[in-house]
């Protein structure tokens, strides 16, 4: 019998500005050492940019988009039976789905050679939104994974 009771959920209060969970939880994944106005800073104004470029669509539906776009379906576990340690496709939770293409933005943002924050984090949420870009590659790497390991998907459990 597990020892531990499983993970809460926490309500995560919506964003001032946009009125929107997604826009917290993706600020609050961006912020480092608890600076969350600068975060918050760096989001309206890459925000801001996108809104400019985006050709008449508002900035708010692109991020959904690109936050959409770059969640992954399916990822690869490792299971160890019998000696032999095999990577297993499984189904991502929703949460989960959410928490990596958040995470996978915001890593391919800061790896872009632009300068400042605010520009690379648009182009990258521009990208995203429109099926490019390093956080687009990286789903499908973790898809393609999960397609060449499918003859192992009978070890989940």
């Amino acid at each position: 019998m597990p020892r531990r009771r499983g993970a809460e959920n926490r309500e995560v209060v919506a964003d001032a500005i946009y009125g929107s969970t997604l826009v917290e939880k993706f600020v609050c994944s961006m912020m480092w050492d608890g600076k969350k106005s600068t975060a918050q800073k760096i989001f309206y104004m890459s925000m801001k940019k996108l809104e400019e470029r985006g050709g008449g669509e508002e900035a708010i539906k692109l991020f959904k988009k690109a936050v959409e776009n770059a969640k992954p379906m399916l990822e690869v576990k490792t299971r160890r039976v019998g000696g032999a340690n095999y990577q297993v496709p499984i189904e991502v939770p929703t949460n989960r789905r959410t928490s990596l293409a958040i995470r996978w933005i915001l890593l391919n943002a800061r790896g872009r050679a632009e300068k400042g924050m605010s520009d690379k984090l648009a182009n990258e949420l521009n990208d995203a939104a429109n099926l490019r870009g390093g956080a687009i590659k990286k789903r499908d790497d973790v898809h393609r994974m999960a397609e060449a390991n499918k003859a192992f998907a009978h070890y989940r459990w």
